[in-house]
């Protein structure tokens, strides 16, 4: 299998140069690495520069996509990737050294189109204890060949058969570049039209968690934009088809969910901040359902919200 590996990158230069580290030691080296950088100031070209310069086992492209949006970022990454494969990893993540080889292994095992691994979050040891009981940043898990379910799939550790994104000029949708969700909404249009996309438990790769997102507010912004995406991929079809009717329970069930869940925030106050807190992400991410039905979208990766 001819690997490339693709990274889009936004003004994350240390953390970028020791994931580039981090590709260096893998005992499966990718044949090829594509960093694209969405910073139009450059500011990623350096480190790969130094990284290149100091002498790399496989070829390295380094491209800018000025335009803030992740999803145009992303296609120039599958643009200049050459390999058959393509796997992805983002910039602020570290991958151990067996990464690459485990994935490579579970797509020939289990003759799959594409496989998803875990990314294990490693929350600093003087954050809130309250953060650090409640687990606010883990994915969830499953057996390793089990098929992921449509409404797990998400980027972050993926390698897929490069077939699958070159079939069209933009995999990735430019609507969801400033919003997020544009790995969901590939991934679940890749399953409709027959890929089989497969967990490997063992290929996990571990991501910091940074300072800035130690905070009850980052907590409720990413729930309310993760129902936001939930809602955006059901009335996309992305589940199965979709009537008025079925717009109406989203929206009841969506109302229902949320005031019970802010119920149960205040009941479960005193058993501990984690516990509320949990309830809290879940009507946060019931309001991004509903606010998505009305047409508004919290823009993550913008400067603003609109």
């Amino acid at each position: 299998m001819n690997i490339t590996l693709c990274i889009a990158t936004y003004r994350r230069t240390e953390r970028l140069g020791e994931l580039l580290d981090d590709l260096l030691r893998q005992e499966r080296p990718p044949d090829e690495v594509v960093v694209v950088d969405n910073d139009a100031c450059g500011s990623a070209r350096g480190v790969v520069e130094r990284w290149r310069d100091a002498g790399t086992p496989f070829p390295v492209r380094y491209d800018i996509q000025a335009i803030k949006n992740i999803s145009l970022t992303r296609n120039r990454t599958v643009q200049l990737a050459t390999g058959a494969w393509i796997a992805f990893i983002d910039d602020d993540e570290r991958a151990p050294a067996s990464w690459l080889k485990t994935l490579e292994a579970a797509a020939r095992t289990c003759n799959a189109d594409g496989v998803l691994g875990p990314v294990l979050p490693d929350v600093p040891g003087d954050a809130p204890a309250w953060i650090r009981s409640g687990h606010f940043y883990d994915w969830a898990r499953m057996p390793t060949g089990a098929v992921v379910p449509t409404n797990k799939l998400r980027f972050g550790n993926v390698l897929l058969n490069g077939a699958l994104l070159r079939t069209t000029p933009d995999p990735f949708d430019p609507a969801f570049g400033l919003t997020g969700g544009e790995d969901g909404d590939l991934l679940g249009r890749l399953v409709q039209c027959g890929a089989r996309i497969v967990w490997c438990d063992e290929a996990v790769v571990h991501e910091p968690i940074e300072a800035s997102r130690l905070s009850l507010r980052w907590l409720l912004l990413r729930a309310l934009r993760g129902g936001q995406d939930f809602a955006r991929h059901r009335l996309n079809g992305r589940f199965g088809g979709i009537n008025t009717l079925d717009r109406a329970t989203l929206l009841l069930v969506a109302l229902g969910q949320s005031a019970v869940a802010v119920m149960l925030a205040v009941l479960f106050w005193p058993r501990g901040r984690h516990r509320s807190a949990y309830w809290l992400l879940k009507a946060s991410a019931n309001l991004g359902k509903i606010s998505m039905l009305f047409g508004w979208h919290y823009r993550e990766y913008s400067t603003h919200i609109s």
